[in-house]
């Protein structure tokens, strides 16, 4: 059985750019699929599948217009890359842990990606607007989604606020990854540091409604964005490239 050799990626600014988004969206996506068979509800995992395929499809969009630029296909980028070449954020590689912690997660992530796209609208790069104009109607039910049932576990019984409020102050230390400035940003995406603001507000007004307390700012888990990741996202590699890597070119 041939091994695939692993490629490397030449990352332009726009292509960082590309990539940071749509490395948060694929780790994101795949960990959200992994309750499929395994969520409280029946209704929450299909709820939770319909959001991993959103973030899949966005993914893919970025992928290709990434592969586009540097002579690589989506596939390629998404199954051909080592743990060291890949541009997410930590928070998205960490185990998917209980409900409430998955949840939490996502609603961090929504309430940045979601004023994110909303801005990317305007993008003087046509394809990333025509990206962002999809994503962002995806991100605002995400973001509702997430808000909806941390509300209800915060507000909920005493064992259902604690694994809550757990899972917000374990999952703090890794948002200042959000807000990381792009280096030699070009200006076709929003800068992430001035939606801080915006994400603190729509935080703050959930945790409210869910009895639960905004951890202090401290100090915060970085790496993801240059490649110095958890061991988790070797793991998680390993499983989501195993057909490809061994398979090479495997075609359906």
């Amino acid at each position: 059985m041939a091994a695939t050799t692993s490629i490397t990626v030449e990352e332009t600014p726009l292509v960082l750019q590309l990539l940071w988004r749509a490395d948060d969206a694929l780790i994101l996506g795949h960990r959200l699929s992994e309750w499929t068979g395994h969520a409280p509800t029946l209704e929450e995992e299909l709820a939770l599948a319909n959001i991993a395929l959103d973030l899949i499809g966005q993914a893919r969009l970025l992928f290709d217009y990434a592969g586009s630029l540097i002579g690589h296909t989506e596939d390629q980028l998404a199954y051909l890359r080592d743990a060291e070449a890949w541009r997410n954020c930590l928070m998205v590689e960490l185990p998917n842990g209980d409900f409430a912690f998955s949840v939490a997660r996502l609603l961090l992530i929504s309430a940045f990606a979601d004023p994110f796209w909303r801005s990317a609208t305007a993008s003087t790069d046509p394809t990333i607007a025509a990206v962002a104009a999809k994503a962002e109607k995806e991100t605002a039910y995400h973001l509702r989604h997430a808000a909806e049932w941390l509300i209800r576990l915060g507000d909920g019984t005493a064992e259902s606020h604690r694994r809550a409020q757990t899972a917000i102050d374990d999952l703090w230390p890794y948002t200042g990854e959000l807000f990381a400035n792009m280096p030699d940003n070009i200006g076709v995406t929003p800068d992430p540091a001035s939606l801080r603001e915006t994400w603190i507000a729509t935080i703050d007004g959930v945790l409210a409604r869910a009895t639960l307390m905004q951890p202090a700012d401290g100090w915060m888990q970085s790496g993801g964005r240059i490649g110095r990741h958890t061991e988790h996202l070797g793991h998680l590699l390993a499983e989501m490239q195993f057909l490809q890597r061994s398979y090479p070119g495997v075609a359906w």
